[in-house]
């Protein structure tokens, strides 16, 4: 694969990663079989990839506890709003994610396409339309447009991590635009079709 078929400024290898930083690489890459490669692109800057991942893993996680959005809702709030910044490389990758934690092998496509029609039961309607409004018209947001998320279900706490999350993919988006990052070939088929 040549380095333009990753990103247009290059990337590392698993082998030319930090040992630190090969060593987590390498747990996702296990899990997945192949390594995503927005980690190969970001692995050229090995200081920007680890603040990435640990804000990445602090947001997209759930507490200990298990309170909060779902890793599903989670994953709605990125494709909805990297389908809203018109990111390739977080659509087709976090779209395949969501597939798979929402067991459903056509709600990405439906939300990256048209987020604003698509049907969805009242929370995750909430949880769509105000990462949208912040990814999209963030200024414009106020306290009725909270009330109708928490009207919804969703905690303050909820709906800081739909915002959170949409501002860490807005710059994601944005890295991924200027790197040209091409999406894997394995992100497009998973989730759907049932394992066998």
């Amino acid at each position: 694969m040549s380095s333009h078929e990753v990103s247009r400024f290059g990337h590392v290898d698993l082998d030319g990663l930090p040992p630190d930083l090969a060593e987590r690489i390498g747990a996702i890459a296990e899990r997945s079989g192949f390594v995503p490669n927005v980690f190969r692109a970001l692995g050229r800057r090995p200081r920007e990839l680890r603040a990435f991942l640990d804000y990445h893993d602090a947001l997209m996680e759930p507490a200990d506890d298990g309170a909060g959005l779902s890793r599903a809702e989670r994953e709605l709030v990125v494709v909805a709003t990297s389908g809203a910044n018109h990111c390739t490389y977080c659509v087709v990758a976090h779209g395949a994610v969501l597939r798979i934690r929402a067991k459903d092998p056509e709600i990405a496509d439906r939300v990256a396409t048209n987020p604003y029609a698509v049907e969805l039961p009242e929370r995750e309607r909430a949880i769509v339309d105000l990462a949208l409004l912040v990814a999209r018209d963030s200024e414009g947001l106020t306290d009725a447009d909270l009330d109708t998320a928490r009207a919804a279900g969703l905690s303050d706490d909820e709906i800081w991590d739909v915002g959170a999350i949409t501002a860490l993919f807005a710059m994601s988006n944005r890295l991924a635009h200027l790197t040209a990052l091409r999406p894997n070939p394995e992100f497009f088929l998973m989730g759907r079709q049932p394992r066998a």
